[in-house]
């Protein structure tokens, strides 16, 4: 897929999103596109097309991942920055640049630690926001199992006020980050790791804020205060899709809820080998609170979807979301109704029926009312809807493990 940022622009706006972060600022190849094809709004460090050819925002944005020895234990953390102007970006990326390659990728690996990163980039600019990407996922996150941290302070020491936000990650939820009294001063966001414009990767997580005035600081404003008047709520995919979201062993076609893996102290039945621990056993470790506690303030609504591309695959019985018929299926409902947004959460029964075969709009609705199961990924594969009349029992079942203990 061609990612340049007309591509990024259609899809964005198909979406029903109204503000992109670019990615990637520290390499200087892709800064310089940005450069030609974009220009500041107004000095409000909000970017648009030069030819005015989309009603997509841009803000500029980067991930990097920072590797480092910490308590004798390699660390990998991605981070996410968002920075106000392009000469900051060029500011920033020089200094990071003495600690990595920064050309080598889009998100580059720095050999340093996260207070590191943080105190650099924030000395450029104290406008400049950092905050921790996929804070769950095994791999290259702050909580990971393989080489994460226990909180945030343990992560980013003396520069732990700073942190002001946490990206929920496909195989987690507001719910379950609410679990953790450690989080309780830092805004609970989601935004996609997109690595193409397809309408099933863009934008499959986002956060909806309400501003009075586009600009970078208003929105970094309300993200680091946790303004309920201006974080609205934020679009998660439910957290059994993602592809870490249960223990399990890929190789061994083996998994298991929380529950189950601790009772197989999270050996794989099958082989005898460790598995690559869930997100939801990850929760289970650091959370000091019950499932279902909901904070008395400061608690952003959220909302769970599917990507309408995959619920037209799964209603229809296709094996790819990108193939001819689904685009197809997926171009008429958004010709008659708008954007995927709006046709995953406003449009009526009626509307997605008029616009759409019947097996398609009760799915959407389905999804909408949470109502919908998936079997939930594990070890780097993506959960599966399942439209068996019995609903996937996601706690796990004591069946599938009388076998082994």
């Amino acid at each position: 897929m061609n990612m340049v940022i007309s591509e990024i622009s259609k899809y964005a706006q198909v979406k029903g999103l109204g503000l992109v972060g670019t990615g990637d600022f520290t390499h200087p190849r892709w800064c310089k596109e940005l450069r030609q094809e974009l220009e500041e709004v107004e000095s409000t460090g909000i970017l648009r097309l030069k030819d005015h050819s989309s009603a997509i925002y841009y803000i500029i944005s980067g991930e990097v991942c920072t590797v480092f020895e910490s308590g004798n234990k390699s660390r990998k953390i991605h981070h996410v920055m968002m920075v106000p102007d392009f000469e900051t970006a060029d500011q920033i990326r020089d200094r990071l640049a003495r600690f990595g390659d920064v050309e080598v990728d889009g998100r580059p690996t720095l050999m340093m630690t996260a207070a590191e990163l943080v105190e650099e980039v924030t000395s450029v600019s104290r406008e400049t926001f950092v905050f921790p990407a996929h804070i769950w996922t095994p791999w290259y996150s702050l909580f990971g199992s393989i080489g994460g941290f226990d909180s945030v302070e343990e992560c980013y020491e003396d520069q732990s006020s700073k942190i002001l936000a946490a990206e929920t990650g496909l195989s987690s939820d507001p719910p379950m980050n609410w679990r953790l009294s450690n989080l309780d001063g830092v805004a609970i966001i989601s935004n996609s790791d997109a690595h193409s414009p397809w309408p099933w990767r863009i934008g499959r997580e986002a956060t909806c804020v309400n501003l009075n005035h586009l600009s970078y600081s208003e929105l970094i404003s309300a993200i680091s205060t946790r303004s309920l008047a201006q974080i609205e709520l934020t679009i998660e995919v439910d957290p059994a899709y993602g592809k870490y979201h249960w223990s399990g062993h890929r190789k061994c076609g083996f998994s298991a809820s929380a529950q189950d893996a601790l009772k197989l102290k999270n050996i794989c039945p099958k082989c005898g080998r460790r598995m690559t621990k869930g997100v939801d056993l990850r929760v289970e470790e650091l959370a000091d609170r019950l499932e279902g506690f909901t904070p008395n303030s400061g608690c952003t609504n959220f909302v769970r979807l599917l990507p309408l591309h995959e619920v037209i695959a799964t209603a229809t019985g296709s094996v790819e979301p990108s193939t001819k018929s689904v685009w197809e299926k997926y171009d008429a409902l958004i010709g008659k109704l708008g954007t995927e947004f709006r046709v995953m959460l406003d449009a009526s029964r009626e509307d997605l029926l008029n616009a759409t075969d019947p097996a398609i709009a009760d799915l959407v609705m389905k999804v909408r009312s949470n109502m919908l199961s998936v079997k939930p990924g594990y070890d780097g594969t993506y959960g599966q809807i399942d439209l068996s009349p019995k609903p996937f029992d996601r706690t796990g079942s004591k069946s599938r493990l009388e076998n082994f203990i």
